[in-house]
């Protein structure tokens, strides 16, 4: 029963599941656009206001995340995850997926929206 319960655990120290890291701050959600064996890049739209011309703009921002070995096989590329904070992992890694939110797939309509 023992062995059961240590093959669905994952190893890695930066599982927000099973390892030992804390989660705090921000929380992003975004599509991954990137995926390495242990890290995933995202990226997501945000709006921002030009006090110049009155306007908005949008604007893409791409973060880098350490992606978990009991997540490797659900998130794939084109997946819209969600991130948290952490404390800084790498160079450019500060962040860690808590989940899948959902598919490629879910967000299209099939056949073209034609009936």
């Amino acid at each position: 029963m023992a062995d059961k319960i240590k093959q669905t655990e994952c190893m890695d120290f930066a599982c927000p599941r099973h390892g030992q890291i804390s989660l705090r701050g921000r929380s992003f959600r975004g599509t991954v656009i990137k995926k390495f064996p242990k890290r995933v890049v995202i990226e997501f739209e945000r709006t921002i206001y030009i006090k110049k011309y009155e306007r908005y703009a949008k604007r893409k921002t791409k973060l880098h995340a350490r992606l978990p070995e009991c997540m490797n096989g659900e998130v794939e590329k084109g997946d819209y995850i969600e991130i948290k904070e952490c404390r800084p992992i790498s160079k450019i890694i500060h962040f860690i997926v808590v989940g899948k939110t959902k598919d490629e797939t879910e967000g299209k309509v099939k056949d073209g929206g034609k009936k």
